[in-house]
C-alpha cells in the first residue's frame, strides 16, 4: 500500500494531536533544501480524529493547497496514537513530542542550545542542542503536572471562571499582597542581602479575608508561572546554561509572561518567547526527519 502514498510534493505538514485543541503547521520545501514556515492555525474539536481530518482541511482549503502537494504529514500528541495509517493516502509519520518540543524550541528561537519549556496542559522540559555533524540532541529533563490545566480548573473551582479571556480580565487589577506570603514578609531587612525582598516565600501563604476574585486570579495564575519558572531554573542550572525558551498555550497568556519577565534578572537567566511559541512543538513536529 505504501507505494501508492503521495511524496512528490513540496509541502511538509506538521499535527499536534491535543486533549482539545489541534494544531497544525507546513513548511515550504525548496529545491536547495531550504524550508519556509506557512502560517500555523488550529482547530478545536473533542474527538482527535474528527480533529486531525478538520485541521488538515482547513489548513488546505486556507493556503490553497491539493493533497499532490504535500510530501508528508508528520504527526505527534498525546491523540495522534489514534491514527493507525494515512491520512487519505498521504505518508504519515509519528513523531516523538520530546523531540518536536526541543526541534520546534530551537528553531523559534534560533539558538543552537537551549532549554525549551513546553507550556501546555502540564509542563515538561527539554534541553536541546544542535551537534556539529547537523544533528539535534534531545534530552527529556522531566517536567511537572503545573500547567495550563492547573490554571483553568483552579479558577473553574474557585471563580467559576474557566476562560482564558476572563481569566486575563479578573487578573488586571488584582493585588497579590493579598495572596502570597514574600521573602519581606518574614525575614528582617537585610537578613538575606543575596535575594530580593520581593521574591514569593510561599504561594497564597499570606491569603486575605479581604482578597477578592481580581485577587485570587492573579493569585492562581502567579503559583502556575512561578512554579514553572522555578523548574525551568533548575533545568538550567543542571545543564550550565542561561537560555531558556518557552513554548505552548501559557506563553500567550499576559500574566503568566509577567511573571516570567519580572523574575529573570534576579536568576542570572534569559526568557525567551518566540514568535509562533504556542506552535513550538508542532513546528518541531513537521522538522523531524528521525
Amino acid at each position: 500500500m505504501t507505494e501508492n502514498l503521495h511524496t512528490s510534493g513540496s509541502v511538509v505538514l506538521g499535527i499536534d494531536v491535543g486533549g482539545s485543541t489541534t494544531k497544525i503547521v507546513g513548511f515550504r520545501l525548496a529545491t536547495d533544501g531550504s524550508r519556509t514556515l506557512m502560517p500555523p492555525l488550529f482547530v478545536r474539536a473533542t474527538d482527535p480524529i474528527t480533529s486531525i481530518y478538520g485541521a488538515l482541511g482547513r489548513y488546505t482549503a486556507e493556503n490553497g493547497l491539493a493533497l499532490s502537494d504535500i510530501q508528508r504529514v508528520m504527526t505527534t500528541g498525546v491523540g495522534s496514537s489514534y491514527l493507525s495509517g494515512p491520512i487519505y493516502d498521504l505518508e504519515c509519520k509519528s513523531v516523538p513530542e520530546f523531540s518536536g518540543v526541543g526541534l520546534g524550541g530551537l528553531y523559534l528561537s534560533g539558538l543552537d542550545e537551549a532549554i525549551i519549556v513546553s507550556m501546555g496542559t502540564g509542563t515538561a522540559l527539554v534541553h536541546a542542542k544542535r551537534n556539529p555533524d547537523g544533528t539535534t540532541a534531545i534530552d527529556y529533563l522531566g517536567g511537572t503536572g503545573v500547567g495550563g490545566g492547573t490554571l483553568l480548573g483552579l479558577t473553574k473551582k474557585m471563580l467559576g471562571v474557566d476562560t482564558i479571556a476572563h481569566i486575563e480580565q479578573l487578573c488586571e487589577g488584582g493585588d497579590l499582597g493579598k495572596i502570597d506570603l514574600t521573602i519581606k514578609d518574614i525575614t528582617q531587612q537585610g537578613q538575606f542581602p543575596e535575594m530580593s525582598i520581593n521574591l514569593t516565600a510561599s504561594n497564597f501563604g499570606n491569603l486575605s479575608d479581604l482578597a477578592d476574585s481580581h485577587d485570587i486570579a492573579l493569585g492562581i495564575a502567579n503559583m502556575v508561572a512561578e512554579t514553572i519558572f522555578m523548574m525551568s531554573i533548575f533545568a538550567a542550572r543542571s545543564k550550565g546554561i542561561s537560555d531558556i525558551v518557552l513554548t505552548g498555550n501559557l506563553t500567550t497568556i499576559a500574566p503568566i509572561r509577567r511573571v516570567f519577565e519580572g523574575l529573570a534578572s534576579h536568576f542570572g537567566v534569559r526568557f525567551i518567547i518566540p514568535e509562533n511559541s504556542s506552535f513550538g512543538t508542532v513546528i518541531g513536529a513537521a522538522l523531524y526527519e528521525g
